[in-house]
């Protein structure tokens, strides 16, 4: 391992305990208390239905009547151990709580970056071919406009119009509750009914980058010399750019790929809580609200492990795509 390669695994190392000590930190410094929902009925109910006996005892057995110190490194000795702790209003690991919400947010995010990355690519292409002609103005315009539009606000949109009038999709959730299915296939067909909506949603929000980059690196590409020698031999316009200049502007679109796992997990939250989808975003909302220290705790982590490991496979799969950088983290100039 060279000595790039160890300053960057440093580095990672470095942010991800700085990660566990702000995710430590700021649940604590939120203002409330999580004991007051203890034992109601639903979230919504924040009414006082336990004695102050009974609210120092709860602070006891779960270590918050400890000094932060002591708390603090009681969490590091249970992450060390693979124990993200046990939900406070769940009341069960919090480790499978996650892993049960996990799926449906790991659907939705690749569901949303193989489509945005798929489509953008192809509109970007045809826009860099047809450049400063009408065909690009027309769709430059509209997908700077539809970026524009804030996921929740563009999912709110799309749940009114498909859902609520033309009633094409569910209005909520992830499937049909107490749904008897007589047909293997009707499972798995509720299921991508349910998602169509957030998916959808999720992937208009993200086209309008992914768009822009591809008609930005293709435009560089097409004015590269090296093309002259493919237009000479008479290939056809679509094979010059989808066989010959795509593959040498890929490179910054499958950067950009894992790069922006991070900030489409952040538009899954919202999305989710749109559509109340039962994922890792609808999950960390119900958890703030409640003040369940050890699930936002978890969920927080999860997502920052997930983003650091889609960052660590952009630094070796650019190095891959770039023969003429020594090691992974050329991507960076490290």
């Amino acid at each position: 391992m060279g000595r790039k390669a160890r300053w960057r695994l440093l580095e990672y190392g470095l942010t991800v305990w700085l990660v566990i000590t702000l995710n430590f930190l700021l649940p604590r410094m939120m203002p409330g208390d999580p004991f007051l929902v203890l034992t109601s009925d639903s979230p919504e109910q924040e009414e006082i239905v336990i004695s102050e006996e009974q609210r120092q005892f709860f602070f006891r057995y779960y270590g918050l009547d400890k000094p932060a110190g002591e708390q603090y490194l009681h969490y590091m000795g249970q992450l060390v151990k693979g124990n993200l702790g046990y939900s406070l209003y769940y009341k069960e690991p919090v480790s499978q709580i996650i892993l049960r919400r996990l799926p449906w947010t790991a659907f939705m995010v690749i569901a949303a970056l193989a489509l945005s990355t798929a489509i953008g690519t192809i509109l970007g292409c045809i826009s860099a071919w047809y450049r400063e002609k009408w065909p690009d103005k027309l769709l430059f315009f509209n997908l700077i406009f539809l970026s524009e539009i804030p996921a929740f606000l563009l999912g709110l949109i799309l749940l009114f119009v498909f859902a609520a009038e033309w009633r094409l999709f569910p209005l909520s959730g992830a499937i049909t509750h107490f749904a008897g299915y007589s047909h293997w296939w009707e499972k798995p067909v509720d299921i991508l009914r349910h998602a169509c909506l957030p998916v959808l949603t999720l992937t208009v929000a993200r086209l309008g980058g992914m768009y822009l980059l591809a008609r930005n690196s293709m435009t560089t590409v097409l004015e590269k010399e090296y093309l002259r020698t493919a237009w000479a031999k008479g290939l056809t316009g679509r094979r010059v750019i989808f066989r010959h200049a795509l593959r040498n502007a890929l490179l910054p679109i499958v950067t950009r790929v894992f790069l922006s796992l991070g900030s489409l997990v952040g538009g899954a939250i919202l999305v989710e809580n749109v559509f109340a989808y039962p994922g890792l975003g609808h999950l960390m909302r119900e958890a703030v609200r409640i003040h369940d220290y050890p699930v936002i705790q978890g969920v927080f982590l999860v997502v920052t492990i997930l983003v650091l490991l889609a960052n660590f496979l952009a630094d070796l799969v650019y190095g891959k795509l770039d023969p003429r950088i020594g090691d992974y983290n050329g991507a960076h100039g490290g």
